[in-house]
């Protein structure tokens, strides 16, 4: 993978000025030792160069070797994006994101790295920027080479990458038209896989948007502004909102999986600097549900 830059500033050494432009000291000791290469000019230079205004800086990104701890497996990969640099895809529900020790071939992970091998991409090492709990559907992120990925986690650390949920939830407790909630979590003290509101917990902070409220069912889009495992379920829940189909933190069966779709990404192209708005429709279910409760 070749990425090229004109420098425009002040007189710099290459390591700072590529460290500034995302790169990491693993992927310059990568390009160092594994088959990468650093030009200026046309010139091969090594990173102590000093660079000037004007000067061309090309970089040949050393290969990168796929993890065998991810196995290609065929599988639906609805692609709802790609270029030289993502993939964003539609998850369906029911799905992992990742491989877990017990089912290690079917996560959108492995679906991903098939459809890379069989679509000749350049590098079939697998980065997931974005994961979605089994039973919440839509939007995924995978950067397809380190430097993209670390781009990204880049945006997802300051926030400058919005995901948007929809949601249905129950309970008698109505939502108000436009709500926060502010709960620190953690670890739920009955059950490993739960997580709890917890004086000590972690902030957590969530956006809503209530789209329609009938009885005691509502669809409203949610806004995540911290990353918690499983934050908008234990959110809805703790304020009497548990998501409908949410059998782990109490919502009401009327669904096979909680009812929570991951429906818009806003992101800015790591290397273009093109804001891009990606969509993906409320799942066949989920409509299905929303047309039920007369909700939508």
């Amino acid at each position: 993978m070749l990425l090229k830059w004109v420098y425009q500033g002040a007189p710099v050494r290459l390591q700072k000025f590529l460290i500034q432009e995302g790169l990491s000291m693993a992927q310059l000791t990568r390009l160092k030792y594994h088959g990468g290469a650093i030009y200026v000019n046309h010139k091969q230079r090594k990173t102590a160069f000093t660079i000037r205004r004007g000067d061309v800086v090309r970089v040949v990104m050393a290969p990168e070797i796929p993890a065998d701890a991810v196995v290609a497996t065929p599988g639906p990969v609805d692609i709802v994006y790609e270029d030289r640099d993502l993939l964003v895809v539609n998850k369906p529900a029911g799905t992992a994101s990742i491989p877990a020790a017990n089912r290690a071939d079917d996560s959108m992970a492995n679906f991903v790295k098939y459809y890379l091998q069989q679509s000749g991409a350049e590098s079939t090492s697998i980065h997931v920027v974005t994961r979605l709990d089994r039973d919440t559907s839509g939007l995924m992120i995978f950067a397809k080479h380190s430097f993209a990925h670390t781009l990204m986690d880049r945006q997802l650390h300051t926030r400058t990458l919005d995901k948007q949920y929809l949601a249905v939830s129950s309970g008698r407790v109505p939502l108000m038209k436009h709500g926060w909630i502010v709960l620190p979590l953690g670890l739920s003290d009955d059950f490993y896989m739960r997580r709890a509101v917890v004086p000590n917990g972690k902030k957590s902070v969530t956006e809503y948007e209530t789209l329609a409220q009938r009885g005691n069912y509502a669809l409203t889009r949610v806004f995540l502004h911290t990353g918690r495992t499983h934050q908008i379920r234990v959110h809805f829940a703790s304020i009497g909102r548990p998501l409908v189909g949410d059998s782990l933190y109490g919502g009401e069966m009327l669904l096979g999986r909680q009812a929570l779709h991951c429906s818009d990404l806003y992101i800015q192209h790591p290397f273009t600097g093109e804001k891009l708005h990606l969509h993906a429709p409320l799942t066949r279910d989920m409509q299905a549900l929303v047309t039920k409760l007369q909700l939508g």
